[in-house]
């Protein structure tokens, strides 16, 4: 499969948890990114393969934590304390050029279809 595959989005709670998956074989970063409504896109997580380094935007760091299985065909994105402004449609991207974990959508090549997350009070 070509192109990143998301799924676990939902709607919750804040303060509550959610976590995200996509599956993105043969890449050498995968990332994830989101749009809320009315509002750009935004790069938030990027996990890459080669040394597992992570990047975090600065409005999840602390809170996202982006991982990917052993067989390195799935990353997670474990959300926790989300929030309202959290809400958005969540993107997995994969790039196979990439060799830092660049938030900059422009490395990434393949995207998924979207995952929506909304977050209530």
């Amino acid at each position: 499969q070509v192109q990143p595959v998301e799924s676990g989005g939902g709607s919750v709670q804040a303060g509550g948890s959610l976590t995200l998956s996509c599956a993105a074989p043969g890449y050498s970063c995968v990332g994830w990114f989101r749009q809320p409504p009315g509002k750009g896109r935004e790069g938030i997580a990027v996990f890459c393969i080669r040394d597992g380094r992570t990047s975090y935007a600065d409005s999840v760091k602390g809170r996202f934590t982006i991982s990917q299985n052993n067989a390195r065909n799935t990353v997670y994105l474990q959300m926790n304390g989300l929030q309202p402004e959290d809400t958005a449609m969540y993107y997995c991207a994969a790039s196979r050029t990439a060799i830092v974990p660049a938030l900059d959508s422009r490395w990434y090549n393949y995207w998924g279809q979207g995952t929506q997350v909304t977050v209530s009070t």
